[in-house]
């Protein structure tokens, strides 16, 4: 069964009373009442509004339920990702919506509640926010590329929420352009539940410098994300996955294909071989996204500039195990004007 609650608690029948109605909402702690046949099919809801709104009429508590229910509540099949249920939820402004099979026979209740809650994860969360935003200049001349609004909100904080949606509430944000713009909008975190806190670069240290100026979290991986990046990678998995494979480093990697607009030819001495017509060449690029263990971030300590590739080469270089991380969900990089255009239609 798909229910989020104890939702066999909260059935009445059909010729209950609103009197019998009130007695379930009142132990049921859900605000609502399902009403279904002797063959378990969903006839309707009624909410703690519904039964006020009966009682403003002048209903009796003794009018049976039927009389005043929502004989036509919106359901859900039993089964849907939760990620469906969420949007058709959020689309129609409801708090909980029954599960039925395809027979109306009613399988669970799914809420709101259940579907934003997330296991706690005690990782801490880097989110790089220090950049210039040079290439998206004049937009970033007074306001940092991560404030930039996609959407109706700023990058970073779309970043930030996806992150706290997975269970996530350790936040470091390194900042340097326009840095107290950053803070001031962010804070401390205490409107979002989480902790935030700042790591101040005074000149500008790479895209893997500031990892140095982290307070020491102990044995603690890190996940490490550019605030100019939109993705709907799952982080907790990211994190499963670099443990599993007990590496220094794990990066994340996305496919970009690029085409050769000319017939390649390909020959041997003065002899022609083969032509190949505008291939396509696939590679895996750096998506912005790092899992980093604390062996790694002990190699820029004290803080020097050097940046992300840098970093991966001198863990190669001493034979230590870099993994990649493909990503095949969405993801843009918004490094230049058509790509903050794409986000906004994106989003």
């Amino acid at each position: 069964m798909a229910a989020s609650a104890p939702w066999r608690q909260i059935l009445v029948a059909s010729d209950a009373t609103l009197n019998d109605a009130l007695r379930v909402l009142d132990g049921g702690g859900l605000r609502l009442v399902m009403v279904v046949d002797a063959a378990g099919c969903l006839l309707g809801i009624l909410t703690d509004g519904d039964v006020r709104r009966a009682l403003l009429n002048r209903v009796g508590l003794d009018a049976q339920v039927s009389s005043v229910m929502n004989a036509q509540p919106r359901t859900a099949l039993a089964g849907q990702p939760k990620e469906v249920l969420r949007k058709l939820m959020e689309a129609h402004s409801l708090l909980h919506i029954p599960l039925v099979d395809a027979d109306g026979v009613l399988q669970g209740l799914e809420t709101y509640h259940n579907l934003l809650a997330s296991p706690r994860c005690d990782t801490p969360v880097f989110l790089m926010a220090g950049g210039f935003g040079t290439r998206l200049r004049p937009l970033t001349d007074d306001c940092p590329k991560p404030l930039l609004n996609v959407g109706g909100k700023p990058i970073l904080e779309s970043i930030l929420e996806s992150f706290i949606a997975a269970g996530f509430h350790r936040f470091y944000i390194s900042v340097h352009y326009l840095a107290e713009r950053i803070k001031q909008h962010f804070g401390d975190g205490d409107r979002w539940g989480i902790s935030i806190k700042y790591v101040e670069e005074d000149t500008p240290l790479g895209t893997g410098g500031a990892l140095g100026l982290l307070p020491d979290l102990g044995e603690e991986p890190v996940i490490v994300m550019n605030g100019d990046v939109l993705t709907r990678l799952d982080p907790a998995a990211l994190l499963d996955f670099h443990l599993s494979q007990q590496s220094a480093m794990t990066l994340c990697v996305r496919e970009y294909d690029m085409q050769v607009p000319f017939g390649v030819v390909e020959g041997s001495d003065m002899q022609v071989t083969g032509i190949v017509e505008k291939p396509v060449h696939r590679f895996f690029v750096n998506a912005g996204i790092y899992v980093v263990s604390p062996e790694a971030i002990a190699r820029v300590r004290p803080p020097r500039r050097i940046d992300m590739p840098d970093l991966v080469q001198s863990l190669l270089g001493d034979g230590r195990k870099v993994a990649m991380f493909p990503i095949h969900e969405y993801w843009l990089d918004i490094g230049r004007p058509d790509d903050f255009k794409r986000a906004q239609t994106d989003f």
